[in-house]
């Protein structure tokens, strides 16, 4: 579960879920395909490895595909939907995409034997609502070009950011969790499941509003209101994980739940010492924080402006996994002082021989090939840059997480195949 507080979020209706007879069979062969897969001796095989990886303790490294472009994949109607509800047509979504992966490009993925019903809420956004202009290349894609329009431009406009107020929705929660049981009571276990990972990045939002080069700018010529705004950013998500704690809405990640911008949360560390699985509290979490706009950023204003002001947040959880697509291999000095770092990102715009030396066996590198590789497809190209940087990270623990993935070109083949050779290269 990722968090965009720049948009207004809609408010969930609470009535009751009524679906056709054809809507639940529909449902029920999918539900049963999941259940067939889920019961793979293979999915617990899997677990143990990504927790040794977690742990510091790799047998080999790991693969995972995500942010796929799902409108360039549907191949023999795999993903077509047949339901009509609303709520139902989510559903069908989740399950049709987890077999297509499963079908055809598992890597080290792992299904699990229970359908997760998520509780519902509603969280009111942080006080700004992004003001966008925006071109499309193709409009099937949710990938698209914006300008943002400046909303914050004088100290007195920090005032506009606010405190989020969460209300948890129990009759819509429970309407899902009735239904999903009628459904498949006999085919599969359904579970609640609260918010699990919160992906917390307030820069990512703050430049929406203020503008990249004006933020750049504001660095050096205002840093105290650069001070201001970002610690009312922080403000506003602590205030909001108070509530998701108060509530008792939070769930474990420490399973097949994406951590940070990376692979699956699996750990032996989490949730840790004095754990009550009726109430889940932060610590017995991963935490996650990046600065993607401080690419160019010297490790000093890293520090001062993003990471010193993050571990308020970073320091609630048990573990915490850093960064996204910004270079971080001339940053480590400021990543050993996040105290329950366990995971770093190592995008494709490291020095790799900087982040093996600095990093590779103090923390988990989450690698990220680059996606680029699939518009002028290159089997070749593809293993060889796997392959560098398994020799490279030699020792190291090891993630690559294939994401960002824009466009396939219409050629979902490609994916398949990066899959395979991934899978080749990483039990060399």
């Amino acid at each position: 579960m990722l968090h965009d507080p720049s948009h207004v979020p809609q408010i969930p209706m609470e009535e009751e879920i009524v679906l056709t007879s054809g809507e639940k069979d529909v449902l029920r062969r999918l539900g049963s395909k999941i259940a067939n897969i889920a019961a793979l001796p293979l999915h617990s095989e899997k677990a143990l490895m990504w927790q040794k990886m977690n742990d510091l303790k790799q047998e080999r490294p790991m693969v995972w595909v995500n942010e796929i472009p799902w409108h360039e994949m549907n191949v023999n109607e795999e993903l077509t939907l047949q339901t009509e509800h609303p709520w139902a047509k989510e559903l069908e979504t989740n399950l049709r995409r987890t077999i297509y992966q499963w079908e055809h490009l598992p890597c080290d993925m792992i299904v699990n034997n229970y359908l997760d019903c998520p509780i519902v809420y509603h969280t009111t956004d942080f006080g700004i609502v992004e003001d966008v202009d925006t071109v499309h290349t193709d409009s099937e894609n949710e990938i698209y070009s914006r300008h943002f329009k400046i909303q914050i431009k004088e100290p007195e406009d920090i005032e506009k950011i606010k405190l989020p107020k969460l209300t948890y929705k129990e009759k819509a929660t429970q309407h899902s969790f009735d239904t999903m049981n009628d459904i498949f009571s006999d085919i599969i276990p359904v579970k609640k499941v609260g918010q699990t990972h919160i992906w917390f990045t307030p820069w990512d939002f703050l430049i929406r509003w203020w503008g990249i080069e004006e933020a750049m700018m504001d660095l050096c010529l205002r840093p105290a209101m650069v001070h201001a705004a970002y610690e009312k950013m922080v403000d506003a998500w602590m205030h909001e994980l108070d509530q998701f704690e108060t509530l008792n809405l939070l769930s474990l990640d420490c399973n097949n739940t994406r951590i940070g911008s990376g692979g699956y949360g699996y750990t032996s560390e989490l949730p840790g010492a004095n754990f009550d699985p009726e109430h889940i509290r932060p610590i017995n979490m991963w935490g996650c924080s990046n600065a993607q706009i401080f690419s160019s950023v010297s490790p000093e204003m890293h520090w001062e402006f993003a990471l010193e002001h993050d571990l308020r947040w970073l320091k609630r959880f048990g573990l915490t996994y850093y960064g996204c697509c910004e270079p971080l291999d001339t940053k480590a000095a400021i990543l050993k002082r996040i105290p329950n770092l366990r995971k770093v990102s190592a995008s494709g715009w490291v020095n790799v021989e900087n982040a093996v030396n600095q990093l590779g066996d103090k923390f988990v590198l989450s690698r990220k090939p680059s996606p680029a590789i699939f518009v002028s497809w290159d089997a070749d190209e593809a293993k060889k840059q796997l392959s560098d940087f398994k020799k490279a990270s030699t020792g190291c623990n090891v993630e690559f997480i294939m994401k960002d993935i824009s466009t396939l070109q219409y050629h979902p083949q490609r994916l398949w195949e990066w899959a395979e050779i991934a899978m080749k290269v990483v039990n060399e």
